[in-house]
């Protein structure tokens, strides 16, 4: 065949038979290497940051580890409304405490403050208050449960309200639930720590009810955050717990014949109500 500059010899050009318009790409072996895509570790710390706070007490600023809004994954919750989150359970930080003067309560509450109570804190907390350990990056349940335990010490001293101390029992009973469900297999107290964490959760959860009960007769609606059948829903469910029957269905009937209780609830407190019955009959 041919070259296709045949005829170009004239103009002095050589070799016109070995030239290639185009080049051949070179070949080359390319391997396919396969990328293990590594996702990075996510661990407990990276849902929280340090929020700067004023005191309503001592007028003083400091640093509270807080969780990060939308950061942590939501998958469920437990039949008494504990949020359960992936990485972290972040009941361990609602107790916000003062490290300067003792005053402590959960995030909802430590702002409001009045001059009497301010007297009350200082009074019988901050005077006798010698600091928190140092914590790591993260709170254990021991020391977020001693950080709680301050908030309700203090609730009382400032003669809060019963649904703030019922609120702040009910969120050191999901401590002791969770300290329970994180309880290594491998450590030979295992079963008695279980025992321990059950029966200091029971006496949490009394104080909750007593106080919601009491708190339920006396205080405003919205109390906590929850409107009328959302409270009488967790009283129900705490009632179960405690086994209390008939004041648990009582309360979850009534949520079901409701007028402004929404269907979810409803249906909650359609299962909650059957779950009695079983337990009734066993």
């Amino acid at each position: 065949m041919s070259s296709i500059f045949s005829g170009s010899e004239s103009m002095g050009l050589k070799n016109l038979g070995d030239i290639k318009i185009y080049e051949e790409p070179e070949k080359e072996e390319k391997k396919k290497q396969v990328e293990v895509r590594k996702e990075p570790v996510v661990t407990e710390s990276d849902f929280l940051f340090e929020k700067r706070i004023q005191c309503p007490v001592c007028d003083k600023e400091f640093h509270n580890k807080t969780v990060k809004t939308g950061k942590p994954r939501l998958i469920g919750s437990d039949s008494d409304l504990r949020p359960k989150y992936v990485g972290i359970d972040s009941v361990k930080y609602d107790a916000i405490v003062c490290p300067n003067c003792g005053y402590a309560a959960l995030s909802r509450f430590f702002s409001y403050m009045t001059s009497a109570q301010s007297k009350l804190i200082i009074e019988n907390v901050s005077k006798t208050f010698k600091g928190l350990p140092a914590s790591g990056d993260v709170y254990t349940y021991e020391e977020a449960i001693n950080r709680y335990k301050l908030a309700l010490y203090n609730t009382v001293v400032k003669r809060g309200k019963n649904s703030e101390k019922a609120y702040t029992c009910l969120k050191i009973a999901w401590l002791f639930r969770g300290m329970k469900e994180n309880i290594d297999d491998s450590n030979p107290k295992a079963p008695a720590l279980r025992i321990a964490c059950d029966a200091s959760e029971k006496e949490m959860l009394v104080n909750a009810f007593d106080g919601f009960l009491a708190g339920r007769s006396k205080e405003d609606f919205p109390i906590c955050g929850m409107d009328e059948p959302t409270l009488d829903y967790l009283l129900a469910d705490i009632a179960t717990r405690l086994g209390k029957y008939d004041i648990a269905s009582k309360f979850a009937s009534d949520i079901i014949v409701s007028r402004i209780a929404n269907a979810k609830l409803k249906e909650r407190a359609r299962d909650l109500r059957d779950s009695i019955k079983d337990k009734v009959k066993a």
